[in-house]
């Protein structure tokens, strides 16, 4: 395959090759299942991709929107840490690799491939994730490691620069997913990047991680503009972003839908051994524009949320509103002050 490609079009290629032959019936089918599992509360003690019709169901209905989700996280995540790249990473109850496509389209650039290990405790998921990256011509995929492990209080982790857990936490039973972020804080030597659905139990599960990471010693770096207590009162509201996956007609087909992209709602939370340089506020909303005004959602440097109005007045920093989006750090470049 051409890894010259934009990474997302070497993905959906990869997954074109990955459902051609198999019966529309069986994916359907396994698509309805994992999607009532998706939309569940109820933590899973057995794998829930039980064989390969199951893992390319799954892949086809959630590996691009995975791998946008962490994809944004990333672009926070290095806007906060700068030339910082990890030279190892490990991407926890990784499955068929969504995160670890996102790590390696992040730092294609560096010298040396990050050296990707894939933990999970379901065989088929990793040999359909080992079949994808093999396709897929990248170098940080075709040499990354897909190893078999029971995620949870009992696993082993070996030290790493970059530690992934997407779509994992909801997964587990309380006492487990605890255990986990504990094992997963200790094992991280440069960096912990975790990604959950974008639900008000999503963003529950992210909080509890948070106040882990923090207890362990690291340091907020996105989306929060600092590491003190989450200013969103509980119960009240959450934090949560949102991914635009373009959806090609083969996705379209099995998710049964007629757009060309939807939109993938995310909480997410990353966290350094070392001071990174967070954003002096965060977008938490989507822009109001007004007539001749914009509305901004943040959450600040400050501890508080704050509304800022940005009008035309403002000169570039309003056209700078204009253009801003959810889940972005704000100002974008040093400016004068909105009000």
């Amino acid at each position: 395959m051409n890894h010259s490609l934009p990474v997302p079009d070497v993905l959906r290629s990869a997954l074109a090759g990955l459902l051609d032959g198999l019966p529309p019936s069986a994916t359907a089918g396994a698509v309805d299942r994992l999607i009532s599992h998706y939309r569940g509360v109820v933590p899973t003690h057995a794998p829930v991709l039980r064989d390969r019709s199951d893992v390319a169901a799954y892949a086809a209905y959630r590996m691009p929107a995975t791998f946008e989700a962490v994809r944004s996280a990333l672009d926070a995540f290095r806007d906060a840490t700068g030339t910082w790249t990890p030279a190892t990473h490990t991407d926890i109850g990784g499955g068929t690799g969504s995160a670890s496509w996102a790590v390696a389209e992040a730092w294609q650039d560096a010298p040396t491939p990050v050296a990707t290990t894939v933990l999970d405790w379901a065989e088929p998921a990793l040999a359909i994730g080992r079949e994808l990256a093999e396709a897929s011509g990248i170098p940080g995929l075709r040499t990354a490691r897909w190893q078999r492990a029971r995620i949870g209080s009992a696993i082993a982790l070996d030290d790493a620069d970059l530690v992934t857990v997407s779509y994992v936490l909801n997964e587990l039973t309380p006492e487990d997913r605890r255990a986990l972020v504990d094992a997963v804080a200790a094992a991280a030597t440069g960096a912990v990047v975790i990604v959950e659905p974008g639900t008000p139990d999503g963003y529950a599960r992210i909080i509890e991680a948070r106040d882990r990471l923090i207890a362990a010693g690291l340091h907020i770096a996105a989306p929060c503009p600092h590491s003190a207590a989450c200013p969103i009162e509980p119960g009240t509201d959450w934090c949560h972003f949102s991914a635009r996956v373009s959806r090609s007609s083969l996705h379209r087909q099995v998710k049964g839908g007629s757009l060309a992209y939807e939109d993938e709602k995310f909480s997410y939370l990353a966290a350094t051994r070392f001071p990174p340089e967070p954003a002096p506020a965060r977008v938490i909303r989507r822009p109001q524009i007004r007539k001749g005004q914009v509305l901004l959602e943040l959450c600040t440097a400050q501890e508080q949320l704050r509304r800022e109005t940005v009008s035309k007045r403002h000169g570039t920093l309003y056209r700078a509103a204009r253009d801003a989006e959810w889940g972005d750090s704000w100002p974008p470049h040093p400016a004068e002050p909105a009000s």
